[in-house]
């Protein structure tokens, strides 16, 4: 088989390291130099060959212009997260296969997650920031900590489902809310499954992780936030669009106590002059808890081993359906 890389520069850099692409190399014939958008707009000729394309942040649109110059298309191998971007229903209609390395993607924002949460139920943003602010140590306060606190998760996807598995090393007790959560896999994921209120009511951290879909937006807010605890903290490292963001910015204000660690914002970066820069208690990051530099090469990785699975026949581990796009985001 033939294989072709279209993908931007830098993703193809960081994504596809060279061992990634000695092994690509070995298993099908790649037979031209990497291509972006731009390039395969300016000679969609270049198409004509690809019975596979490795891809990554950067795709094109695989409408029916772009799948009629790729005729003999059978397989697509995204090596980031989200393919919304780039799918078409012209896409489905050709039965192409598509799989993600969203799965790789979870392991890196599960790990923000999970520091965050261990840092925050020591009030450890509190300290630091009004360590900064005063240029003093202020008074001690009752903290958490991490054991026997309650920790609640917001979701139960790929990384949420993580997030569960890293905090099951930790004396913890952790809730749960995902409106499609079976009773079993609470069970194995060893959390208590409530409402979605009883999380910001009963958790001293609280860790969103629900993927942004038009049922979403707006999800989380500001009564909910308004319901939390003295003390507690909001971790959002999914997508800003999910918490009504006003909202969210009004409680802060009204409530010093909390605290919010935005490693995503809507829109993004926070438009300027936005309190989400000045309030005391949100520490925002810049969009880093997904994969960055060499923790890229893992998703290239899995794309290599999605490729070794495909070339044989087997099921693709992180093959994705139409169906499964509305659910994952």
């Amino acid at each position: 088989m033939k294989g072709l890389f279209i993908l931007d520069k830098y993703s193809y850099d960081v994504i596809y390291g060279q061992a990634e692409r000695d092994d690509i190399g070995r298993l099908v014939e790649v037979y031209a130099p990497p291509q972006t958008i731009d390039s395969v707009k300016a000679q969609p000729s270049v198409l004509a060959e690809a019975d596979v394309i490795m891809s990554g942040w950067g795709a094109p649109l695989m409408d029916a212009a772009f799948l009629a110059a790729a005729p003999r298309l059978k397989a697509v191998f995204y090596g980031a997260g989200s393919i919304r971007g780039f799918v078409t229903d012209a896409f489905w209609e050709r039965g192409i296969q598509v799989t993600s390395a969203y799965g790789a993607n979870a392991v890196p924002v599960a790990e923000y997650a999970l520091s965050q949460i261990l840092f925050c139920l020591k009030l450890g943003w509190r300290y630091a920031l009004s360590i900064k602010r005063n240029g003093c140590y202020p008074p001690r306060e009752e903290v958490p900590g991490a054991y026997n606190s309650t920790v609640g998760v917001i979701s139960l996807g790929m990384v949420g489902r993580r997030v569960c598995e890293l905090l099951r090393h930790f004396d913890l007790h952790v809730i749960a809310y995902d409106p499609f959560a079976t009773a079993k896999t609470a069970a194995e994921l060893g959390v208590e499954l409530c409402p979605l209120g009883d999380i910001f009511r009963r958790a001293e951290v609280v860790s969103l992780h629900t993927p942004w879909l038009k049922e979403t937006e707006g999800m989380i807010t500001g009564a909910h936030l308004a319901s939390m605890k003295k003390n507690a903290v909001f971790i959002n490292s999914s997508r800003g669009a999910v918490v009504r963001e006003n909202e969210m910015i009004e409680v802060l204000q009204k409530r010093p106590d909390i605290q919010a660690v935005l490693d995503v914002t809507h829109p993004e970066p926070p438009a300027a002059g936005s309190p989400l820069y000045t309030l005391p208690n949100v520490v925002v990051t810049p969009h880093i808890a997904g994969s960055m530099n060499r923790e890229c090469n893992r998703m290239g990785r899995c794309m290599v081993d999605e490729l070794k699975r495909f070339l044989r026949g087997e099921p693709l581990i992180y093959g994705i359906s139409k169906q499964m796009v509305a659910k994952l985001g």
